[in-house]
């Protein structure tokens, strides 16, 4: 699955982030489930892309950005591709503009992609 994805996008896995942050796999897939965080599969084992991630948790900004790619018809998979995609708009990656703050530069992109 992982082909639709640039190839220089580093991932954590499940195991990672539980020793990481010091948390159960449950508390981790429920994290994943209420679209805290999302992640694709490569190779069989789920796998969540870096920028996703801080230290003590989720990119916070990350779970509004979801709900609205989601809600917009984007698969998971394909809201995590976006994500990680160079956009016009904004200069560079959606995921990097998350992380650098600006939250509602991204939503604005989101405006307008319901399929």
């Amino acid at each position: 699955m992982a082909e639709n994805f640039p190839p220089d996008i580093e991932y954590l896995t499940i195991p990672d982030l539980v020793e990481r942050w010091g948390i159960s796999p449950g508390k981790l897939h429920r994290l994943i489930e209420d679209h805290h965080l999302a992640g694709v599969r490569v190779d069989g084992v789920l796998r969540i892309p870096v920028g996703f991630v801080q230290e003590d948790g989720p990119l916070h900004s990350l779970r509004g950005t979801l709900l609205a790619l989601l809600d917009a018809g984007f698969s998971e998979e394909e809201a995590v591709a976006w994500l990680l995609a160079e956009n016009e708009e904004l200069g560079g990656r959606p995921v990097d503009a998350l992380v650098a703050g600006r939250k509602s530069a991204v939503r604005r992109a989101t405006q307008g992609l319901a399929f």
